[in-house]
């Protein structure tokens, strides 16, 4: 039971709306992060605080727990992990526990009035990682999905759940993947395989790639995802016109 968190542990930071709030992204930091972390690291990468007229953005935090590729040591991460590789198990009893408490932050968004098809999730690596795993495995009703040098095992069960749906003709998020070609951690391979798989499985898939950018964020990125948000979550004017 001491698995399963509740979202008053998970603090976040948010950025809220210049004007009235009708859409929300949920952004999950890397390993180590904080919520507050990453939003600074986006406002110093990009100029701008990744802010909308229309769109609340929520930063959580994931509380620290032991990391096994830390040799147990604590570290703010979303899940556990065998060792940093694609060729490796899943440890899904902490990815399932997490999503649970993730699962709570999503509620809070919609007890704020805003429904699921008007949310984004995502993250920078692992992240993004638990970010495919929350909304292709237990929200798939949400508008998207993004995944920012990010990447699955490749046995994860997220390919599974989403060939599932697609097989029964469910619809599915649509995903927006980037990734640095000099990333040394999670290597642009491992990213670019995450993206073909899923796309062989049936989700509408972006791959974007930036040469020579490491395991970081970039604004070029940044502005990219900034626009494809923009797409998924338009203004409440344009939704309820039909445009």
């Amino acid at each position: 039971m001491a698995a399963v968190r509740s979202s008053k542990l998970l603090g976040k930071c948010v950025a809220s709306p210049t004007g009235k709030h009708s859409a929300s992204v949920i952004f999950l930091h890397g390993s180590g992060d904080t919520g507050r972390g990453v939003r600074a690291w986006v406002k110093e990468v990009s100029g701008p605080d990744l802010a909308f007229p229309h769109i609340r953005v929520v930063y959580p935090t994931a509380p620290a727990r032991p990391y096994t590729p830390m040799r147990g040591a604590l570290s703010n991460v979303w899940f556990d992990r065998y060792k940093i590789s694609h060729d490796c198990l899943e440890h899904l009893e902490s990815i399932d526990a997490m999503a649970n408490s993730l699962g709570a932050v999503i509620q809070e968004e919609i007890r704020a009035g805003v429904p699921k098809h008007r949310m984004i999730i995502g993250g920078f690596s692992m992240g993004g990682a638990m970010a495919l795993h929350l909304v292709c495995r237990y929200h798939p009703d949400v508008a998207g999905v993004f995944a920012l040098s990010s990447f699955l095992n490749k046995d994860s069960v997220v390919y599974q759940a989403v060939e599932e749906r697609a097989r029964a003709g469910s619809p599915l998020p649509e995903l927006f993947q980037g990734h640095g070609t000099g990333d040394e951690l999670v290597f642009h391979k491992w990213g670019e395989e995450t993206t073909a798989l899923l796309k062989k499985a049936g989700m509408t898939t972006t791959f974007h790639s930036f040469p020579g950018l490491q395991h970081q964020l970039s604004r070029p990125e940044i502005e990219l995802l900034r626009s494809w948000i923009l797409t998924k979550l338009r203004p409440d004017s344009l939704d309820a016109s039909g445009q």
